[in-house]
């Protein structure tokens, strides 16, 4: 029985999370081809960005920063919307991250005459427990990749700056990095019980229809590949690579890089490393006892990463590191949208659709 206010499971929202790099894009704009969702082809940053830079929302001076910023940038663009389709409803109802994501996206929905939306901010997996309190009708895609193949790709976009004493950028701290970010999202999923769900980015190259009929079981909306083919926004006719020299190929195919992309040394400590991870989340390390960290300087190198890692999300998370920081500005959410400005994207979907 729907509870008051709560929606059917086929007009609920959809989060497409995980470790960056691991084909969130992908699956997202899958989800956008399939039809029946509002067109919005960037990451909203709201759970990971925006709502860890400003303060109470509750205050009505929060909500008018925030606006401000936002409105200058390349997430609002992407939109599609006037900024009066929203500014009223921000200034009077929101409350939360939570309340100014559904009053964007459902707006978005309203205007594209569509009844449901998804989200693409792979990062916000870290703060799902708050998603899931904000949106209670959230349901959860926890997208998974070989980690190996995940920090090559972290290693190429240099999203893990090496340390002070590291001479050049390491795929060792990226591995670490996927790691900690996946065991984060498998251990905020079991609170979400069945509103959450997991697949591996392996699976959605290798048999796509199959793996998008179990999506479908799970979000209530039939999932056709070739219609998702056909109409293909996004990254699903542009591979969103970090090996962009390879994605005209046709042969192109990302599994498996880490075979012939990471040096047997780097390879052999990696996996000491996340080696359980890799083995718990239905991956085969190469090694031949993949084991925990033994040697004490692998050991200890991995406790330094993790506790990196741990240190910059409290943070971020902290309001009073919040208060100190200098304030959010439009040229640094851009920063944060790694895919290019997709403002043309949308208005050409959009007039496709209509006609």
């Amino acid at each position: 029985m729907i509870q008051s206010g709560e929606k059917p499971r086929r007009f609920a929202p959809v989060f497409v999370l995980g470790c960056p790099r691991s084909g969130t894009t992908l699956l997202y704009d899958m989800l956008l081809s399939a039809g029946g969702f509002a067109i919005y082809l960037a990451e909203s940053n709201v759970f990971n960005v925006l709502a860890l830079r400003f303060g109470d929302l509750s205050e009505k001076a929060e909500r008018q920063k925030l606006l401000k910023v936002w409105l200058a940038s390349k997430l609002f663009r992407a939109t599609g919307l006037d900024a009066r389709d929203v500014e009223t409803r921000i200034l009077r109802e929101c409350r939360s991250g939570g309340d100014f994501l559904r009053i964007v996206m459902d707006e978005i929905a309203r205007q594209q005459n569509m009844q449901r939306w998804a989200e693409n901010s792979p990062e916000a997996i870290l703060h799902l427990p708050q998603i899931k309190t904000m949106i209670p009708d959230a349901l959860a895609i926890h997208i998974i990749r070989d980690g190996r193949d995940v920090a090559m790709s972290l290693g190429k976009v240099r999203y893990v700056r090496p340390f002070p004493w590291q001479k050049r950028q390491s795929v060792i701290g990226a591995g670490v990095y996927w790691e900690w970010i996946v065991e984060y999202g498998r251990r905020y999923g079991k609170l979400l019980g069945q509103n959450y769900t997991e697949i591996h980015f392996e699976d959605l190259i290798a048999q796509p229809q199959k793996t998008l009929d179990r999506i479908g079981e799970f979000i209530d909306q039939k999932l056709d590949y070739g219609l998702i083919q056909q109409v293909a926004y996004g990254s699903v006719s542009k591979p969103n690579t970090s090996f962009a020299i390879e994605a005209p190929k046709q042969d192109f195919n990302p599994v498996g890089r880490w075979k012939t992309g990471i040096s047997s040394q780097e390879l052999l400590r990696m996996e000491q490393m996340i080696g359980k991870t890799l083995r718990d989340t239905g991956y085969t390390p190469s090694l031949a006892k993949p084991q925990e960290p033994t040697n004490i300087v692998v050991a200890a190198t991995r406790s330094i990463y993790r506790s990196y890692f741990e240190a910059k999300l409290w943070f971020k998370r902290n309001s009073l590191m919040r208060a100190l920081r200098p304030g959010l500005t439009a040229s640094e959410i851009d920063d944060t949208v790694l895919a290019e400005d997709h403002a043309p994207d949308v208005q050409m979907a959009l007039r496709e659709r209509t006609q």
